[in-house]
C-alpha cells in the first residue's frame, strides 16, 4: 500500500497542540522528529561507547536544532484531500493562540515497504529501567542478563518503540509499581508495547484500546509474537468505552489534553488506591494536569521527567 506523508514543520510548543489535532481527525499514524532528543540520544550514545556517528550529519542537526517535524500518515485509497484541509484549519486555529513555527505542511507520497525499511536500520534493541530490553523482531541479542525480560517488536505503522521518552517512562514505572497477577488497563496502546512489558512483568490480565485500526492490527500482531495473547485483550474504541470492570493499573501515553478529559472517568475503572500512570505530559503543562488529578480523587505519588516531557503516578484516594 502506498500512504500519503503531511510534512508539518513546527517546535517543540506545537508539538503537542498539532498532536492532538490529529487524533482529533482520526490520524494516529504519526511520526515526530524532534532535532532535541536526536542530539541527547547522540550525545548519550558517544558517552556511552566513546565512538562517533558517521551517519548523522550532527551539524544539519543542530542548525535545524528547534523545528520539529511531525509526519502524519494516511492511506492513499482513502480521501486524504479532505483530510489536508482539515489539518490546515486546526493548524491555522493553534497559531492564532500559539507559537508553534512556521506551520508550514509538505505532501508527499512513499511506499509503506520502503517507509518501514528506511528506519528499521536504526532500531536497535536497548535496555529500558532494570531489566526490560526492547528487541525489534529483525535484530538478533545475546547479552541478556539475568531476570532480564526480552520484549520483541514490530511496531509498523503504530506508535510506541519504546524510544520517545513518554513510552519510557510508562515501562519504566511499570517496572515499579507493578505486582504480580495486577490488572492492567493501556489506553491508546499504539503498538502494545506497555501491554506487553506489562504482562511480561507478571500481570494477569491486560486490556488494551485504541482508536486507530493500524495500532489495534500492530498490537495484536505484537502480542503474538510475544506470544501473550491469553493475557492481552485488544479492542478498538474509545479511551475506556469498552471496559466495564476495575484495574490496579490504568497506563496512558497520550497527551495532557486527553489525560484531563480521563481523569474525570478513570476513577470508576481503578480498585481503591489504584494508580494511574499518565505519560506524554509536555512540561509547562505538568501543573494542569497535577490540579486536575487531585481535583478528581487523586494523589500525586511520582513525578518523573526525561527532556520535555513527564510522567505522573497518581493514587486513587480510598473511598
Amino acid at each position: 500500500m502506498d500512504w500519503i506523508r503531511i510534512i508539518i514543520k513546527t517546535n517543540s510548543q506545537g508539538q503537542e497542540a498539532i498532536g492532538y489535532a490529529l487524533s482529533q481527525l482520526g490520524i494516529q499514524a504519526v511520526e515526530i522528529e524532534d532535532p532535541f532528543e536526536i542530539i541527547t540520544a547522540i550525545e548519550k550514545k558517544k558517552e556511552e561507547t566513546q565512538v562517533q556517528w558517521d551517519y548523522i550529519d550532527e551539524e544539519l542537526i543542530q542548525n535545524n536544532k528547534d523545528e520539529v517535524l511531525i509526519k502524519a500518515y494516511l492511506a492513499e485509497d482513502t480521501p486524504y484531500e479532505d483530510k489536508i484541509i482539515q489539518i490546515q484549519e486546526k493548524i491555522n486555529h493553534i497559531k492564532s493562540f500559539l507559537d508553534i513555527g512556521s506551520g508550514e505542511i509538505e505532501i508527499e507520497k512513499v511506499n509503506e515497504e520502503d517507509w518501514a525499511e528506511s528506519w528499521k536500520k536504526y532500531y536497535k534493541p536497548f535496555r529500558l529501567g532494570k531489566h526490560i530490553i526492547i528487541k525489534p523482531i529483525w535484530e538478533e541479542y545475546s547479552s541478556a542478563e539475568k531476570n532480564d525480560i526480552i520484549v520483541e517488536m514490530d511496531p509498523g505503522m503504530a506508535f510506541g518503540t519504546g524510544t520517545h521518552e513518554t513510552t519510557s517512562m510508562c515501562i519504566e514505572l511499570l517496572e515499579k509499581y507493578l505486582n504480580e497477577n495486577a490488572c492492567v488497563f493501556d489506553i491508546g496502546c499504539g503498538s502494545g508495547i506497555l501491554s506487553i512489558v506489562a504482562a511480561k512483568l507478571g500481570a494477569d490480565h491486560v486490556i488494551a484500546v485504541d482508536l486507530d485500526s493500524n495500532a489495534v492490527e500492530a498490537s495484536k500482531k505484537n502480542v503474538a509474537l510475544n506470544q501473550l495473547q491469553e493475557k492481552v485483550r485488544i479492542f478498538q474504541g474509545n479511551l475506556l468505552d469498552n471496559i466495564s470492570e476495575k484495574a490496579d493499573i490504568v497506563v496512558a501515553n497520550i497527551i495532557a489534553d486527553v489525560i484531563i478529559q480521563l481523569s474525570n472517568s478513570v476513577p470508576d475503572y481503578l480498585k481503591n488506591e489504584a494508580l494511574f500512570i499518565a505519560s506524554g505530559i509536555i512540561k509547562e503543562r505538568k501543573d494542569e494536569v497535577i490540579s486536575v488529578l487531585e481535583r478528581n480523587g487523586f494523589n500525586i505519588i511520582e513525578i518523573t521527567e526525561k527532556g520535555e516531557w513527564c510522567a505522573l503516578v497518581a493514587q486513587k484516594r480510598s473511598e
